[in-house]
């Protein structure tokens, strides 16, 4: 008889996935909640999210657009606006705390400790600044007594370092004459020029070519190998997130339904929504003839997510809970493997048997 996992009691501290004996996290995020008000009501974007990053690892977030992925990120590196929204919680960077923070000390640790790769390299980058004066002037903001001179060196080096060809001479060249590869080269220039311990790439690969989507991945980890930085990609791609994660957040209404290590959710995925994601893609080991099995509905309004799991309005199996999955919010419990954790009120035989024969089987199997 199928027996469900025993949720945490009232009180007890968030889980986070197990780390690796002896290594401190760098990044440690602790139920972690953000909220906007606005005239149509609160939004909820992030809701009690917990997990960690230890430097030389590289942690994937995924999920659809308004799963709350990004606005996690953002909280991370304090880019919220204080009047706008709310941030509960606990954000450790190297030790430090930054929530509650004042917006000068956070600003110091952001581009020296902590950076971001954002998504559209096009908008980031200023139109009427050269790419090269860009770069160094994020160098001098955290070096103040750096010359004019030291600073350009700086920042051509790094352009350099990154695989732009001849870095002096597209030192002095605009944003619009760079390609979209060579703009998001220098956008992860710019984000390394001060060697920072954290690195946030948000959907670095968006819109590039598979060539130089891969050369981008390729980059990031020989520049992880270099610095030894903890790495978070934010993305929807899952096959980004199987050549370059070591570990998986996996978010749906602003809150973690699974996670884990790369291979544990990625081929023995435990949530129903992990499912749907892994068969809405094409694989190269399944059936070429088999069709993609699309999630259907769409994601909910985080600002009147659905009761229980925010998941059942669209989850083939939310009848199979008694009722739970619409009258109780799912606890991220244990999966089984050290360190794989699942928020869903299938029994955990249930889960492995729903998927073998109604995932696996129909030619889907990562």
């Amino acid at each position: 008889m199928d027996s469900p996992e025993q949720p945490p009691r009232p009180g007890d501290p968030p889980v986070v996935p197990q780390q690796r004996a002896g290594e401190d996290p760098y990044l440690r995020v602790d139920d972690l909640r953000v909220r906007f008000d606005t005239a149509d009501g609160v939004v909820r974007a992030v809701d009690g999210v917990s997990f960690a990053v230890q430097r030389g690892r590289t942690l994937g977030i995924v999920g659809e657009s308004g799963s709350g992925k990004s606005v996690t990120s953002l909280a991370v590196l304090g880019l919220h606006d204080p009047k706008r929204s709310t941030i509960t919680g606990q954000i450790s960077v190297g030790g430090r705390q930054l929530v509650g923070l004042r917006e000068e000390e956070v600003r110091r640790l952001r581009g020296r400790d902590m950076a971001m790769i954002f998504q559209d390299p096009l908008s980031a980058l200023h139109p009427y600044y050269t790419v090269g004066r860009q770069i160094a002037e994020a160098y001098r903001v955290h070096h103040p007594r750096a010359g004019r001179r030291a600073a350009r060196s700086r920042a051509v080096d790094m352009l350099g370092r990154v695989g732009i060809p001849q870095p002096a001479r597209r030192f002095d060249q605009y944003p619009h004459e760079f390609s979209g590869g060579m703009r998001q080269r220098a956008m992860i220039a710019m984000a390394l020029v001060n060697d920072p311990d954290l690195l946030i790439a948000d959907e670095p690969t968006t819109a590039l070519d598979v060539t130089v989507q891969a050369q981008i991945l390729d980059l990031l980890a020989d520049l992880q190998a270099e610095f030894h930085s903890a790495i978070i990609l934010i993305t929807h791609d899952l096959g980004v997130v199987s050549q370059v994660a070591d570990d998986v957040l996996v978010m749906y209404g602003g809150r973690a339904v699974e996670q884990g290590g790369v291979e544990q959710v990625l081929r023995r995925p435990q949530h129903p929504y992990t499912w749907g994601l892994l068969s809405s893609v094409p694989s190269l080991h399944g059936d070429a003839a088999a069709d993609l099995v699309p999630i259907p509905g769409n994601p909910p309004s985080l600002i009147n997510l659905p009761s229980g799991c925010a998941f059942h309005p669209r989850c083939r199996y939310a009848a199979r809970t008694d009722g739970r999955s619409r009258t109780e919010v799912p606890s991220l419990v244990g999966a089984g493997e050290a360190g794989h954790l699942v928020a869903c009120h299938l029994p955990a035989d249930t889960r492995a048997r729903l998927y073998r024969e109604d995932v696996a089987h129909a030619g889907v199997a990562r």
